[in-house]
């Protein structure tokens, strides 16, 4: 059950456009015309798409993730008073991959009605100019840098049936697919979707191990980048671990090494690199 929501104000998540300016819908312009405060990442990104619809004269507090808490008090006591808080983040929809998670849950205990104006979305958006499925998908958002957090979640994604749609900065791209490529199979499909909606806007497909390749040539990537991984096709149909452990012996004992034997049969047989190589190097100490 929600808590009783007020009469007064309310707090309205407005999606904001990806890249293009002119994917802002008439309802969101409308909201950020009636807002009394808007709540934003950064100033001068927000001020620079109220400007383009000669939005005027508002007041602009910034949320961000240290100052969440802080900030949030603050909306929900103008909501109670009867203002409208408009929310936007500095593209596409609020709290996706942004701050706003604990404002929303403190404004439905403080019994604020919260709404919200759909827009622009780079996750969707990614998903469907990828060409992979998007049947199901799940969406990781950024990766942790380093560490046992990373390594898990590589995991996982490795492992899933489903889609996978990643976040990425330009920098840390070439990396992340190079560590996808060690626990995915190298034939895994991959998606690199970058400049959505700009005039640069750019889908490129293939298989991991080509994504690593092409990377190497790419040293001008811009903006974020969305990376849409396919799903791991081997939890839909396991295969038999007798199988495997035939395949990786046949290899091992024709004097190829664990790494290679581990990547050929992770590229036939459609189980992770990981998986493959833990039982690949097993045999290889019974040998």
């Amino acid at each position: 059950m929600r808590a009783a929501e007020s009469s007064g104000g309310v707090i309205v998540l407005v999606g904001t456009p990806i890249g293009n300016l002119g994917d802002i819908s008439k309802r969101a312009l409308d909201t950020l015309e009636a807002a009394d405060i808007i709540c934003c990442e950064d100033t001068r990104r927000t001020r620079k798409l109220l400007s383009s619809a000669g939005i005027t004269g508002k007041k602009l507090m910034t949320m961000e993730r240290h100052n969440e808490r802080d900030v949030a008090g603050t909306l929900i006591r103008y909501a109670l008073e009867g203002d409208l808080v408009a929310v936007v983040s500095d593209a596409g929809m609020p709290l996706i991959s942004d701050p706003g998670g604990y404002l929303v849950k403190a404004a439905y205990s403080s019994g604020v009605r919260v709404s919200v104006v759909p827009g622009p979305d780079a996750v969707t958006s990614a998903l469907a100019v990828s060409g992979i499925d998007a049947g199901r998908y799940c969406f990781e958002g950024f990766l942790p840098r380093h560490g046992s957090d990373r390594a898990r979640r590589l995991d996982a994604m490795a492992a899933s049936p489903c889609t996978v749609v990643i976040f990425e900065s330009p920098r840390r791209v070439g990396s992340t697919l190079g560590d996808l490529e060690r626990v995915c199979s190298g034939n895994r499909q991959v998606a690199i979707v970058r400049e959505l909606t700009k005039v640069h806007e750019e889908v490129w497909r293939g298989n991991l191990s080509d994504a690593c390749r092409w990377m190497e040539d790419e040293d001008n990537l811009r903006g974020e980048v969305v990376i849409v991984l396919a799903g791991n096709p081997a939890n839909d149909e396991p295969v038999e671990e007798s199988m495997l452990v035939e395949a990786l012996s046949q290899l091992l004992q024709d004097g190829v090494s664990v790494n290679v034997a581990a990547a050929e049969v992770s590229a036939q047989m459609g189980i992770t690199k990981r998986q493959a190589y833990a039982l690949a190097l097993d045999l290889r100490k019974k040998m």
